[in-house]
């Protein structure tokens, strides 16, 4: 299985046929992914969308040309692509007409899309109502003689702590959440287009950069997208080292999640041994390659320096044995279970339906992922041990990430032992023209990178497909009829970063 598919056979879909095609993808089984838009040269805009007929199969590519800046919405028949497609009107002013949600995602109220944000040139006039409502968010009206009670609560964009910016709005009664709305995308930093102009190997830096704790994810997913568009074939030796980097970083992140998901609870001593062992981990990744976030390592072709494993196996033997006492103690801490056991319960419908991904889908019932089903890097001579529940709850999605670490353990285990001898990096030229898209499993779920070439082979379009964005779409349906005080660990369950809506 190659690490990624080029792009040049997109099918072409009129503005006319599009929803009649997605109804017959989801009538088969299939499903959509995600969205976005480019300008390829001079032409006009383009749409485009990955979808998957089966989990196991490579994902296609629709390309459909809108119509005087129009196009018909897909979020009526797959709820999932609702955040895509206002992030497309954002930044390129394209309607998505029927959306059932026509108001902005990205901008704050009374802001206007900045050049280095915009995504297709000459932005089209945007619509008048309902973008650029004056109204500082979209809330369901609680008027009328039975909401005499309900208060409503702004918390953000600055919290405690070093916790990213956001601001959540809450339609509250008594400790009962009625509505919760939460407004991200306060740093939105352009990153997508910041890869524009650039080489190709010179895009690893910045992709590494979209979100710290997930470096090597998107390094990776970007480097097996170039080398798609380029059709290169790493190394046997990189493409297992990619595993060890992979499983190290999902890892750290795990043992990072047990520990605040321990803050929320306020169970001490499991937030301290947590964040202990994600520390030892850190060092380790140090150690191996010069940089606690994985960082500087790889590069289109494989990698750019070969990894030095003396050490590496006992080294985690050690931090597996004390983690297996530490998974223990938070399996049999009654307060502490008593807080995650039905709360934040995301069933498995609306897990598939708004795009859920990683150890929060698969916590509600789903055995999705990429590195068994799409197989990259070194992971196809591998078992991969995919760890499912059925909850949904928080307390499912503590169990997930204990035997996702369990499995990280093994992995790098058998990846050393498998390690073969040889080269670590082959040539990664990529064309004029050339287009590719490149995928991995994060350690919080399904990443992908597209990217465009333009004439002279530097990048032209990259679209980032952030794991988080997708699960922050999710995670407000486990908010709503909840309570207040169950919030933080809810929240902390999930695991998102606001990086990865940020970009």
């Amino acid at each position: 299985m190659k690490p990624g598919i080029g792009q040049q056979a997109a099918e072409e879909i009129t503005v006319d046929a599009l929803p009649a095609r997605c109804r017959q993808l989801l009538a088969g089984g299939g499903c959509m992914r995600f969205a976005y838009v480019w300008l390829p040269g001079a032409g006009a805009p383009e749409l485009r969308y990955v979808v998957n007929r089966s989990s196991c199969e490579p994902p296609e590519i629709w390309r459909c040309a809108p119509r005087d800046g129009k196009a018909p919405s897909l979020t009526p028949l797959a709820p999932l692509l609702s955040w895509y497609e206002r992030e497309i009107a954002d930044l390129s002013g394209i309607v998505f007409e029927g959306h059932p949600q026509p108001v902005p995602l990205l901008l704050l109220p009374g802001a206007q899309v900045d050049a280095s944000l915009q995504q297709v040139a000459p932005r089209p006039q945007a619509p008048e109502a309902p973008r650029g409502d004056p109204l500082p968010y979209h809330l369901p009206s609680v008027a009328g003689p039975d909401f005499g009670d309900v208060q409503r609560l702004p918390f953000g964009p600055i919290r405690a702590d070093v916790v990213e910016s956001a601001q959540f709005v809450f339609l509250y009664t008594g400790e009962a959440i009625l509505h919760y709305h939460p407004q991200l995308f306060f740093k939105h930093r352009g990153m997508e287009r910041r890869f524009e102009g650039k080489p190709p190997a010179l895009g690893v830096i910045l992709a590494e950069r979209v979100s710290g704790v997930g470096s090597l994810a998107h390094a990776l997913a970007y480097c097996q997208a170039i080398e798609a568009a380029a059709g290169c074939a790493i190394p046997p030796r990189a493409a297992m080292a990619r595993v060890i980097l992979a499983e190290l970083e999902r890892l750290y992140n795990h043992l990072h999640f047990l520990g605040q998901l321990c803050h929320t609870t306020t169970l001490k001593v499991g937030e301290a041994e947590g964040k202990y062992l994600e520390e030892r981990v850190k060092q380790i990744n140090a150690r191996l390659t010069g940089n606690r976030f994985l960082r500087n390592v790889l590069a289109p072709g494989g990698l750019r320096t070969d990894l030095q494993l003396n050490g590496l196996a006992p080294a985690l033997a050690a931090i597996r044995a004390e983690f297996a006492g530490y998974a223990r103690m938070l399996e049999s801490s009654t307060p502490h279970l008593d807080r995650l056991i039905t709360t934040g319960v995301l069933s498995e419908q609306v897990a598939r339906d708004q795009g859920a991904t990683g150890p929060v889908e698969r916590a509600s019932g789903s055995a999705r992922d990429l590195r068994r089903d799409l197989p990259y890097a070194g992971y196809a001579g591998l078992p991969i041990d995919v760890a499912q529940r059925t909850a949904g709850d928080a307390h499912a999605r503590q169990q997930v990430r204990i035997a996702e670490i369990e499995a990280s353990f093994t992995l790098i285990g058998l990846a050393i032992e498998a390690m073969p001898a040889g080269e670590t990096r082959t040539a990664c030229r990529v064309d004029a023209g050339a287009e590719g898209l490149g995928w991995a499993e994060s350690p919080r779920g399904a990443l992908y990178y597209a990217v465009h070439a333009d004439a002279e082979g530097r990048l032209a379009r990259v679209k980032i497909k952030s794991p988080s964005f997708s699960n922050w779409r999710a995670f407000p349906f486990t908010v709503h009829d909840s309570n207040m005080m169950d919030y933080a660990i809810n929240e902390a369950s999930f695991g998102s970063t606001m990086a990865g809506c940020d970009r």
